[in-house]
């Protein structure tokens, strides 16, 4: 009986070993992909490829991929690979190869790669993450929605919560420090609030609120649900077998119910508002079929979450690093204020939408924030089609990852010479006209350029000329110079806040 115990135990032992062994091969096997074709590539570290420091969490994905892109760059190669655990990436460097996959050749890369699934977690299947025929269709739909008469409509709703933000900071700027993260996302949590779905969602006043709750609770990920995005992406069809999702349930329970109760009361009480939420629901379908021209209910849905998420985090990010730029060099931010004022005198002291168009430097300061805090420090594609990247004879394969190091770009000293330094001139007509188009890629370039590019624009520039107009802003000890960059977040964003003494000026 023993012997036959010991001769189990030995035999699932071996068993395990040669498992072992075989999964070491075939990663092994794997990670000359690479090498096979003759590209450029760093040694990876079974199982996580290249990947390491970002899954471990001890560097943002988008700071490794600006050092890979900066190392590459000093063996003169034009592309270069990675792996994220056993998928095979490809990264270019050369701003032509960028343009070609994201411009010229955009049929063979429309997708982004992402996960979906949209049976379990609907709103997560929005123009962004979607691919294929799905994406095309929606993108036609929803691109009237941006227009500048669009953009327009909306501006007033904009002002009047700046309004609200001069009017709360007058009130707490006496008490201390400000973070300035935390204060631009409650601003834009409101304009959101407001234009998404057409409600006060007043976090200005209460920063508590659950608008402001669940919509930092999408960005704060627990440990099971960061591994279940790493294994969505890496097994996506086992993942969507298993019902798996990426937005994390509670909040999404919450969003789905602000929409039900908001198209409800619309329709039942024949309400209009000059607002995103309206635009969609004049789209959305009567009978619950989609066609051509109209949405479905989950569509709206999923926009109108994707509209507020991205639009309140994104436009927050741009306020408080350039409040951060502008707190440290003084004479940008006293010239950026005369520009404000020599402009708003002109136009009687009125905020107006051609207005805020017309602030040459303001737009200068806003573009060096993107350069050098860009929204997405990567941008993802995946090869929908068999590509041969030209004049080479390598093969880039259907399913494939294609990463555009966009922060590794953006600090390149050939196209911007000593980037860490904060210049708003570097984006003078003259200057821009010098670089290559595609150096500087905060929203994406090509098809899937970032649809509500104007809109972030639009409101981060309200609030910072309300801002600058009526405080200057001092960079407080607590915030550490340089700032860290928090490793688990996908966007970029610190990892330890952005704090700032603030003066009434007016």
């Amino acid at each position: 009986m023993v012997l036959c115990t010991e001769s189990v135990l030995l035999n699932v032992f071996g068993v395990f070993i040669a498992t072992i062994l075989l999964v070491i091969f075939l990663f092994k096997k794997r990670y000359s992909y690479w090498k096979n074709l003759g590209v450029a590539y760093e040694d990876a570290t079974i199982p996580f490829g290249n990947a390491k420091d970002t899954v471990l969490q001890k560097t943002s994905i988008g700071e490794y991929y600006a050092n890979f892109y900066h190392r590459m760059k000093v063996r003169k190669v034009k592309h270069a690979g990675s792996f994220f655990f056993h998928k095979p990436t490809y990264v270019p460097l050369d701003l032509d190869l960028v343009k070609q996959i994201m411009q010229v050749d955009f049929n063979h890369f429309t997708d982004h790669g992402g996960f979906v699934n949209e049976k379990d977690d609907p709103l997560a299947a929005h123009v962004f993450a979607l691919g294929g025929q799905r994406w095309r269709n929606l993108r036609v739909k929803l691109t009237p929605t941006f227009t500048s008469g669009k953009m327009k409509l909306m501006f007033p709703i904009i002002v009047k919560i700046s309004d609200e933000l001069v009017k709360t900071l007058k009130e707490e700027c006496g008490k201390g420090s400000i973070e300035a993260k935390d204060f631009s996302g409650r601003f834009t949590t409101d304009v959101i609030g407001n234009c998404a779905f057409g409600i006060d969602c007043n976090s200005l006043k209460d920063p508590e609120t659950e608008f402001r709750i669940q919509g930092k609770r999408v960005f704060t990920l627990t440990t099971t649900e960061t591994l279940i995005n790493f294994l969505s992406f890496l097994f996506p069809n086992l993942m969507r077998f298993f019902g798996a999702r990426i937005t994390p349930k509670v909040a999404a329970d919450f969003f789905w119910k602000v929409i039900e109760d908001t198209v409800e009361y619309r329709e039942k009480n024949g309400v209009r508002r000059n607002d995103a939420m309206q635009l969609l629901l004049d789209m959305m379908s009567k009978d619950g079929k989609e066609d051509e021209n109209t949405l479905t209910f989950r569509e709206v849905a999923a926009q109108a979450f994707v509209f507020f998420i991205a639009g309140f985090e994104t436009s927050s990010t741009l306020m408080s690093f350039a409040l951060l730029e502008l707190a440290q060099e003084q004479d940008v931010q006293d010239r950026l204020r005369e520009e404000v004022k020599a402009v708003l005198e002109i136009n009687k002291g009125e905020l107006t939408y051609e207005t805020i168009w017309e602030m040459n430097y303001l737009r200068m300061v806003i573009n060096e924030t993107l350069r050098k805090y860009p929204p997405l420090a990567i941008l993802t594609r995946e090869c929908t089609k068999d590509y041969k990247v030209p004049d080479t004879n390598i093969m880039i394969h259907k399913g494939d990852l294609v990463l555009i190091p966009v922060k590794g770009i953006q600090y390149d000293p050939e196209y911007y010479p000593d980037p860490d330094k904060f210049d708003p001139l570097r984006f003078t007509e003259e200057n821009k006209n010098k670089r290559h188009p595609f150096s500087f890629l905060p929203f994406g370039e090509g098809p899937r350029i970032c649809l509500g590019m104007r809109f972030g624009l639009m409101q981060a520039k309200v609030g910072l000329v309300s801002l600058i107009r009526n405080f200057r802003f001092k960079l407080n000890s607590k915030t550490t110079i340089p700032v860290k960059i928090d490793p688990k977040n996908f966007l970029t964003t610190t990892l330890d806040g952005i704090f700032l003494d603030v003066e009434a000026i007016n």
